[in-house]
Order: C-alpha cells, then structure tokens, then sequence
C-alpha cells in the first residue's frame, strides 16, 4: 500500500473512531440521563476518568516504546521482537502491581473520601464503585499493559490503519455495551460488568489477528530480555509523568471538578465539553498517521518535505476547525437543550472557551510532533509541570468564584502556555539540525485561531445577529485560508492535489 493510501486508510480509520465517539455521546447521555439521576452518572464520569489516570503508567510504557519501534525500522525485525517481548513482559509486571496499589488505595479509604465530596451519594453506591475500579484494573491488566505493546509495534510495518480500526471497534463495543445495559434496567453494578465483559471479548478477537499480523513480519515469540525492557519502563516513567500531567487538562480536570462543584456540574461540564473532546479526535485522527512520515523526513533532514508534512495539521486547522468552532457557536444551543433533555444549562461563553483551547491545543501539534517524536523527554515533563500546576492552582483558586467559566479560562490558559512552551522548544531542535520552523504557515495558522476567537465573542455579545455575523466571519476564514494556500510552495501545492486524487480514488 501506498504512503498516500495508508495516509488516508489510518485517517479514515481515526475518523471513523470521532464518528463513534460522536455517535455514542450524543445518542447515549440521554440514555444515562434518562435511566439513572444526575448524580449517579456523574459518577460514571468520575469513575471513568479516574480509571484513565491511573492506567498512565502503562500508556506512557507503551507511547515510549511505540518511538523506539519507529527508530530501529521495519528492517530488523529481530531487534522490534527483543524490544516488543521484553515489553511485554515487563508490562504485565507493572500491570499486576497497579492492581495491588488500586487495591491498597481502596482499602485505606481514601477513594471513599474522595468520593464522599460529591454531594448525594450514598455509601453503597461508593462502596460499589470502588469495586468497579478494582475490576476494570485487573481487565486493563490482562488485556492491556502487556499485550498492549503489540499495537505499538505493528505501525513500523505499516499496519498503522489496521491498528486504528481495531481501536474503533472496541471503542465502539466499550461504550456501547454498558448504554445497552442500561437502557434496559442496568444499575452502576450492572453496567460496569457489561461494559468489561464485552470490553473482554472484543480485545480477545484483536489479539488473534494482531498477533497473526506480527507474526508475517517475522518478528517471532522470543523470551524477551527484563533487564532491557526494565531499563526502557525506566525511561518512560518521564512520559508516564508527562501523560499524568497532560490528563489533568483532560479527563483529570473531573476528577477535581467533582469535589469542587458537585456531581451535577460535572455533567454540565463535561456534555458541554464535548464538542471540543470531538474537535481534538479529529485533530488526532490527522496527526497520528502522519507522525511516522513526518520523522522520516526529519531524520533524513528534508526541510522542503518536512514543511508539509507539518503544514498538513495547520490546514485542518484553518479549513476545518476553525470555521467549525464558529458555525457551532451559531447553532449550538437549541441543539444542545434537546439533546440534553433541559437538564442541563447550556454555558455559550464556556462552550467558546473551552473551543478555543482546543484550537490553541492544535496550534501546537506540530512543534508537539517534533518534541515527542525525537523523544524529548525532560523538555516534554517540564511543559505539562507548568501546564499542571496552571491547572490544579489555577481550579482550586478559580472555581469557587467563576464557578465552570472559570474552569474553561483556566484550562485555556494552561493550552497557551503549553504551546509556547512545545513551539519554543521545536524551534531550537529545528535550527540545531540544520532545519527551519515554518514561520509564515504559524502565523497564518494562527491568525485563524484569532478570528474565530474575535468570531466567537461577537456571536455570543450580539446573539440576535449571529446569523449575520456567521457569513462575515467565515469570509474572512476563507481570505485567510486562501493566503495560506499562495504562500506554499508549488511542490506541496501540487501534493495537496495529488492527495486529493488519491482520496477519490479511494473512494472509488
């Protein structure tokens, strides 16, 4: 296959994983609000979030080793299967060990204290949800913090689109099953054990082909070495450290917006942070296949080959992202009371903020790619330090007076100063190896993020007149777009088309 065909295969398979996640989301949070109280699914929320911080260690393991495949190649498959076996044997260590201190972390009651700040909720229902916890750990555990490598070494050979059509199916499975359970009678209990059984059952079938798959590439069973995958689990504790940060921007700021504002605030916060958790996936699904084009061309110090494969991620952002956010602001609110059931008060200026970070978040994706890709790692976990500390200060301080708004100019302000920190730090690896930062293509880029945040404010101060701002606004999105396109070169102008054939050749 192609590099333009797997380009496209793997953005297919990523998009599909947004059209999931949205179909999923938007269908099932009335099924939640409607079967279960507000509190209760808040609760889901924070379990769930809780969940995906304390599996970081095995993501930030798995994220290392994923660069380090990248760097040894698809040409010695030998030494992939060395690194691949000792990491999956290490993991399964770690995942093991997980289980034991999510156990302990239950038994010394601090999860119920945490859990007893959100207001409402009965001590059995805490009781229970400590139990769904140590659950999910031991399925992580078996499906995931050893075998999970697998995954990460199949890109080398270019299965990368193979890999994220596997991630869509059980992201599709993990949430479907439990919404399933639920719209028919399914208490927390209930829910949590359909969602695990058939989170089980997919990842089983996943393994099959995966390992048929590494197997054709001749990276065969080996024992592995510990102390070489020992040594590569203590390099990756800084982008596990890293990654405990960054979630607290994420799905983290839950967990700590829970005790800070009650259960019923916590869905306000989340359903209507939504549109930008879609807005970053399909940020994503564009700058996680081209990541591995994009260190090649680094490696082999192509400036002309490199630019675009950076400029890609600012064209999403100028072309789609950007006019999106601001005709989404337009039309949001009726849309969102519906789908909500008016249970929840829809926030225009927290929606726009919390739109904004994303775009801000997209600015840095491809200084983003230069400093993870080259595994920068000490540069990587002092950045999201300061991102955390802007956060966690930041909420503490902030959300007992500004309430929600408060949380949203919070997290933007730690997106700004995560992207000048990543695209300070890009420059200098750029000019130290004889590369350039594309400059003219960042200001453009971020020229749209200005306009659509000036676009934003305008719609939500004259509401009566959004209708007739929106067609301004985006006219001048398209000015700008279009003075993007004049200033690059005629090469990537002419590989923009190429790409756009190959996509209706796909198609066909």
């Amino acid at each position: 296959m192609s590099i333009a065909r797997r380009l496209i295969n793997g953005s297919l398979a990523s998009w599909s994983q947004i059209l999931i996640t949205v179909f999923t989301q938007v269908l099932l949070v009335p099924v939640y609000l409607s079967s279960w109280d507000i509190k209760t699914y808040g609760l889901w929320l924070a379990i769930q979030a809780l969940s995906t911080l304390l599996t970081t260690i095995d993501i930030g393991h798995h994220s290392f080793l994923s660069f380090e495949f990248l760097r040894i190649g698809k040409a010695n498959p030998k030494k992939i299967g060395l690194y691949l076996w000792s990491g999956v044997w290490v993991g399964l260590g770690v995942g093991v060990l997980e289980v034991i201190l999510i156990i302990l972390l239950i038994k010394t009651s601090l999860f119920g204290l945490i859990l007893n700040e959100i207001k409402g909720l009965s001590p059995s229902l805490i009781h229970t949800a400590g139990i769904v916890i140590i659950m999910q750990s031991i399925a992580w555990c078996v499906f995931y913090s050893g075998l999970g490598v697998i995954t990460r070494a199949l890109p080398v050979f270019g299965y990368y689109p193979r890999v994220a059509w596997w991630t869509a199916a059980t992201m599709a499975v993990n949430a479907i099953a439990p919404a399933v359970a639920v719209l028919y009678g399914a208490s927390f209990w209930q829910a949590a054990v359909a969602m695990t059984v058939a989170g089980s059952v997919i990842y089983t079938i996943q393994y099959i082909d995966l390992f048929i798959l590494i197997h054709r590439q001749r990276v065969v069973f080996s024992k592995g070495s510990i102390p070489l995958g020992w040594r590569n689990f203590i390099h990756s504790i800084n982008v596990s450290a890293k990654n405990m940060l960054e979630n607290l921007r994420n799905v983290g700021v839950r967990v700590i917006l829970a005790p800070l504002t009650g259960a019923a605030n916590l869905v306000a916060f989340s359903t209507i942070r939504t549109g930008a958790n879609f807005a970053m996936q399909g940020l994503h699904s564009i700058s996680n296949p081209m990541l591995p084009e994009l260190m090649h061309f680094l490696n082999k110090r192509e400036q002309e080959r490199s630019e675009i494969a950076l400029g890609t991620i600012w064209v999403v952002i100028i072309a789609l992202m950007a006019p999106a956010v601001v005709a989404l602001q337009t039309f949001i609110k009726p849309l969102f009371n519906m789908w909500t059931r008016g249970k929840v008060i829809f926030d225009p200026l927290l929606f726009a903020i919390l739109s904004l970070s994303v775009l801000v978040y997209a600015i840095a994706q491809p200084a983003i790619a230069i400093v993870t890709g080259n595994n920068l790692l000490k540069v990587q976990l002092k950045i999201s330090a300061v991102a955390a500390v802007i956060v966690v200060a930041g909420m503490v301080l902030m959300v007992p007076y500004a309430g929600l708004t408060g949380a949203g100019i919070i997290l933007l302000a730690a997106e700004i100063a995560t992207t000048v920190g990543y695209i300070s730090t890009a420059k200098s690896w750029l000019k130290y190896n004889g590369l350039m930062w594309p400059k003219r293509a960042s200001v453009i880029a971020t020229r749209a993020v200005l306009i659509a945040a000036v676009g934003m404010a305008l719609i939500i101060l004259f509401e009566s007149s959004r209708f007739i701002l929106l067609p301004i606004i985006l006219a001048m999105m398209l000015l700008n777009g279009y003075d993007y396109w004049r200033s690059m070169p005629s090469f990537a102008r002419y590989r923009a088309k190429a790409m756009f054939s190959n996509i209706q050749a796909f198609r066909k």
